[in-house]
């Protein structure tokens, strides 16, 4: 009885809260609102190339938060990552009948439908419909399908039918086992982890099926109704296959129909009178006493306008007490929301603070001399060698992983397109054939980044940062103990070497032994199997240890135990790529510098390569169209020459580097500033001079960021959020004034930082892993997040933009790549970025 009568309790506050929800509007941007809920229709398209990426689709802002994606007819119950999404021929909005409308093909099938939503009182109307029936291959297998975001769902009820139950904290459920032949081909033909050499696939059962599904009668900010007359709904929990995946509601289409054949309508409740909580911006690292300290607050356009805002003090007897109260001052409206400024720069007494903002107050943050002297000792001490490849990692008690790919890198096979965007060209450009051991690249090297191969291109950048970062800093520090014959790494162990400098060897090992082995550098080495791909746990565990032998049966281990039958090992993609060979010629020239005097041997093969590098690359390059943009070959030779110049000393290196830079910096001068910049301690007083109207032009950028944006600091607006650009930004403000003070102000640097750790679009936290007062980022897109973990020093990407005015940054769930994965190359580069900081703070 008592539960009944919750029950009763909990129906009867949704039947109040949906009684006093607005009717959603089809508004200018064309997607449908009321206050507390968007309903975008296919605003975002899924892009083909990681296919599934939960961000695409019909979605539902609900109070805020991105809660649910992904609409569209699709192939299976729980979709995968790679599982085929439809291409989206059209898209069509008709506001006369308040609807939008899209048609969804799978070529592989030679299927279309078409889907149109449709303003309907308080929620939209969903249909398919059809002009030839479902092929015979997709009956009982076509579905639309809507996903619910399962962390803004778990540990709170629903009712199927009114049947009450729980929405499950981790996955749960039962499973069926069924033939391959009876799966949809997969994308590119890839078998994902449900094969595992059994010839069957997993398939999940719904948890619950029904005609009427109520999500969090409990939450009101997360309640929603979906109801269909025509066809069953069923709830699967995505978890059960991927733990990427989220709940899924699903009705199949039926077979032998045309016409409207499903119909949904889904009623989200917007709570009466609901206004978004301010978003107040600042640095959970803190403020020294003499910085600019500018609080950027986000605001629902609804919200009430407050003219003031406080700073409050932490004293030693634990009481807070107002020590400045300032004006708010508007700055405008950008993209959903509302902003205003708020200057307390004139606060500079030490100690613990937080800021008041009407009935909103922040956590605690710091103003102290020494408030950023530790910002890069996370990501140096701890992400970065835990993410060295072919090295045991130890930390204390714990392994992060074993020595990964003992059984070293196979050829991969011409022809072949890789399901990480990767492809071998008819030729193997190399003297070894498909599928045949490459001897020796399985040394150094760093993981991209939540995955375990090692991108080429980004290496080369990795090893530039730390290069750069050494040569300019000189930093010391030791608290890394790296030992290469015994290929073993033991965290906040010093071992005599700075630790940079260790990195640079690393790096550098794979990436000679790449140039000397193939003759040229390979686009990457990676996996040859998805299952392989999208391994979460121990890099050692991947593989079995032993090079693939097509002799052997699948689990078949030769009788020398140096072979076996499974399909498990890494591809090296060798073809050859010109402008990959320019970028680690410039890499290779740095890298010789730095090593000299600590590996010789090593040094000496890194210039080698590179002036050979140097010389096959711009004659293969003669004939291709020319770089115009600043961005691709043309900037990277401008680098190696520079390079090349500062390693030897050689005239012929210098006037190649003049003669591409200046019109690379009329092409592009935020792009190429900083590689001019790179330049100065090594040329005359007259290259500085003819530098200075270039420096002028940028600080022209700069101040148009002020306007553009309420951060005053580059946003991408990409699938990959911006934080990587606002790092060159900052790297680049901090170089340009150190050589012209009297141009770019040193104060601009601080807008990077700020940003960084917290003042930015969404949320407040710190994007930087353990580094903040107390609000960093708790989960990242790391190879440990299915733990909903992250690995200390790992930068995210940051805030990711969703069409046409959302922006986002989930912090309880980590699986979104484009806006919580960090890479080597983007965590050097704050590497870099940090230490040019702190020496600017100086």
């Amino acid at each position: 009885m008592k539960r009944l009568t919750i029950l009763l309790v909990v129906v009867l506050l949704g039947a109040f809260n949906y009684a006093s929800s607005q009717e959603l509007k089809l508004n200018d941007l064309e997607y449908f609102e009321t206050q507390g809920v968007n309903v975008l229709v296919y605003s975002n398209l899924f892009n083909g190339g990681f296919n599934d990426e939960k961000n695409a689709g019909i979605e539902l802002i609900h109070h805020g938060v991105r809660t649910s994606q992904g609409g569209a007819v699709r192939l299976s119950n729980t979709p995968e990552q790679w599982d085929l999404v439809p291409e989206i021929l059209n898209r069509k909005v008709d506001r006369a009948s308040k609807t939008i409308e899209a048609t969804l093909r799978y070529k592989e099938y030679n299927f279309d439908s078409r889907v149109v939503v449709t303003a309907k009182g308080k929620g939209v109307e969903i249909s398919v419909y059809l002009d030839k029936p479902v092929p015979k291959a997709l009956e009982g297998s076509a579905g639309f399908n809507l996903e619910f975001l399962p962390s803004q769902y778990w540990a709170k009820t629903y009712l199927m039918d009114e049947r009450p139950s729980l929405f499950p904290r981790y996955v749960v459920g039962n499973t069926i086992a069924r033939p391959n032949s009876t799966k949809p081909k997969q994308f590119k033909g890839y078998v994902t982890s449900d094969d595992r050499g059994t010839g069957k696939f997993i398939d999940p059962l719904p948890l619950e099926t029904g005609r009427t599904f109520l999500l969090a009668p409990d939450a009101p900010e997360r309640m929603i109704k979906i109801t269909s007359p025509d066809a069953d709904l069923m709830l699967f929990d995505g978890r059960m296959l991927a733990q990427n995946g989220w709940f899924v509601v699903r009705s199949l289409l039926p077979a032998g129909k045309t016409g409207k054949v499903l119909s949904w309508t889904v009623e989200p409740n917007a709570i009466k009178g609901w206004v978004r909580e301010p978003n107040i911006g600042f640095s959970q690292v803190g403020y020294i006493p003499s910085q600019p300290k500018v609080s950027v607050i986000e605001l629902d356009k609804k919200a009430k306008s407050i003219t003031s805002a406080s700073i409050f003090k932490i004293g030693e007897d634990g009481n807070a007490a107002q020590v400045f109260d300032g004006k708010i001052v508007p700055w405008g409206d950008y993209y959903k929301y509302h902003y205003v400024k708020f200057d307390f720069s004139s606060v500079k007494t030490p100690g613990i603070y937080y800021i008041q903002y009407g009935d909103t107050k922040t956590n605690n943050f710091l103003i102290g001399d020494n408030v950023y002297n530790k910002i890069t000792d996370a990501t140096s001490d701890i992400w970065i060698p835990i993410h060295m490849n072919h090295m045991f990692v130890n930390e204390a008690y714990r392994v992060w992983h074993g020595e990964p790919f003992k059984d070293g890198y196979l050829q991969a096979p011409p022809n072949t397109d890789h399901f990480d965007l990767h492809e071998q060209g008819p030729t193997t450009d190399t003297k070894y054939k498909a599928l045949e051991l490459i001897p020796g690249l399985n040394v150094g090297g760093f993981f991209d980044a939540g995955d375990f191969d090692i991108e080429t291109g980004a290496n080369i950048g990795v090893v530039q940062n730390f290069v750069q970062t050494w040569e300019y800093f000189k930093p010391l520090r030791d608290q890394t103990f790296v030992d290469q014959k015994q290929r073993y790494v033991d965290l906040h162990r010093p071992d005599g070497t700075p630790d940079v400098l260790q990195f640079i060897e690393h790096g550098t090992l794979n990436l000679v032994a790449q140039a000397e082995i193939l003759g040229h550098m390979a686009q990457t080495l990676s996996n040859s199997v998805l299952d392989n791909y999208h391994h979460l746990g121990d890099a050692a565990s991947i593989t079995d240890g032993l090079p693939y032998n097509p002799k052997l049966g699948p689990h078949e281990v030769a009788s020398d135990g140096r072979s076996s039958g499974v399909k498990d090992g890494m591809w090296a993609f060798t073809s050859r790529n010109p402008g990959l060979d320019l970028r680690a010629a410039t890499m290779f020239a740095a890298a010789s510098r730095a090593l000299k005097g600590y590996n010789d041997d090593l040094s000496a093969r890194a210039l080698q390569q590179s002036k050979r590098l140097l010389k096959e690359a711009t004659e293969l390059s003669a004939n291709q169209p020319q770089d115009t943009t600043g961005w691709g070959g043309g900037s990277a030779n401008m680098a190696t020459n520079l390079q090349l110049y500062i390693a030897t000393g050689e005239k012929q290196y210098v006037d190649k580097f003049q003669e591409l830079l200046w019109p690379a910096l009329d092409r592009n001068v935020s792009w190429n500033l900083l590689t001019a910049l790179d330049a100065i301690p090594h040329m005359d007083a007259s290259y500085k001079e003819k530098l200075r109207p270039y420096v002028v032009k940028y600080k022209e950028y700069i101040n148009g960021l002020e306007k553009d944006n309420p951060y005053g600091v580059p946003i991408g607006l990409r699938n990959w959020a911006g934080s990587g650009d606002v790092v060159s930004f900052g790297t680049t403000i901090c170089f340009a004034s150190k050589y012209f003070p009297d141009i770019i102000e040193a104060r601009n640097a601080y807008k990077a930082t700020n940003y960084l750790f917290g003042s930015h679009p969404y949320h407040n936290y710190s994007l930087v892993a353990t580094v903040g007062a107390t609000r960093p980022k708790a989960v990242f897109y790391g190879n440990n997040r299915a733990d909903f973990s992250f690995i200390p020093g790992n930068v995210a990407p940051g805030l990711l933009f969703r069409k046409p005015d959302h922006f986002e940054n989930y912090d309880d769930w980590p699986f979104l790549w484009g806006e919580n994965e960090g890479t080597i190359g983007g965590n050097t580069g704050y590497l870099i970025f940090g230490s040019a900081f702190k020496d600017l703070v100086k």
